[in-house]
């Protein structure tokens, strides 16, 4: 058990290092190299579709960076409850959590008592509850579409710049062990190798995030965590899907689709916990 919490708490602080690094290296090969080569130049006639990109892709990159500072701006812990609980070593409970009551969970790696838990984000190295559920649901939402849209820049400039045709579909699954073996022949350089490399995390990050947020939607709109599925526990929703939406994402849900800003007035701890149970 020691060995597993020293990962989880190694992992909580290399995945947010993690996603600081990608979002600095997106950030420079999109104004470096992206669109200098993709629109070089740009006369009257491109100039326009130059901001255009430009400004989609600091659209999608604020949404995603904001988003991402406001769930840990507004973290789930219980404001009324400062006593660190002593679990049992017989804990059936995962090594991450303990179950307390009323829909509260003590986090081990977070050291604090967790109101209406749905679980541990090692990326923003908090955990994911209520009062910060749409502010994660928005930054998955904006971190997919950025990393979608910097593949098909990076495609872009591949096209242009390597003269790499994508007409077939079976080049994208064989770019990387073909760049792989050409590297270490020498044939191409490593600015080459790392850009496909990244076409991969992209790709990557861009379906998890997009499987994700889909996924936590829908136990939103059922009122339910994913700490309730992974204990058993079929919850009985008294509210109808629209009601537990809206107590997530609030009245203004318009707004926080495009800003991210708060939406959602902070309830009272004792009226969630008997919505909770």
């Amino acid at each position: 058990m020691f060995t597993r919490m020293l990962k989880l708490r190694l992992l909580n602080v290399v995945a947010p290092a993690y996603f600081s690094v990608a979002t600095a290296v997106t950030f420079i090969l999109h104004f470096c190299l992206f669109i200098p080569t993709i629109f070089p130049n740009p006369d009257t006639s491109l100039r326009s579709s130059t901001t255009l990109h430009m400004a989609a892709f600091l659209f999608l990159m604020f949404n995603a960076l904001g988003n991402y500072i406001m769930t840990i701006k507004y973290p789930a812990e219980s404001a009324n409850e400062t006593a660190i609980p002593v679990c049992s070593p017989h804990c059936s409970d995962k090594v991450d959590a303990h179950y307390l009551l009323n829909g509260r969970h003590f986090c081990k790696l977070c050291r604090k008592v967790i109101f209406r838990r749905d679980h541990h984000c090692f990326f923003t190295g908090n955990c994911i509850g209520n009062k910060n559920m749409r502010y994660f649901i928005m930054f998955c939402i904006y971190t997919s579409c950025t990393c979608m849209y910097s593949l098909v820049l990076g495609v872009a400039f591949l096209t242009v710049e390597y003269s790499i045709s994508f007409e077939n579909p079976l080049t994208f699954l064989t770019l990387l062990p073909f760049s792989t073996g050409y590297f270490f022949m020498g044939t191409i350089s490593g600015l080459q190798l790392f850009l496909v490399l990244m076409l991969y995390v992209w790709l990557g990050i861009g379906l998890v995030c997009a499987g994700f947020c889909c996924q936590q939607v829908l136990l939103v709109a059922r009122g339910q965590t994913w700490c309730q599925m992974q204990r058993g526990e079929l919850v009985e929703n008294r509210s109808p899907w629209r009601a537990n939406l809206k107590d997530v994402f609030g009245a203004r849900w318009i707004l926080g689709l495009i800003l991210p800003v708060q939406t959602v007035e902070t309830n009272s701890e004792d009226t969630d916990a008997l919505k909770q149970d």
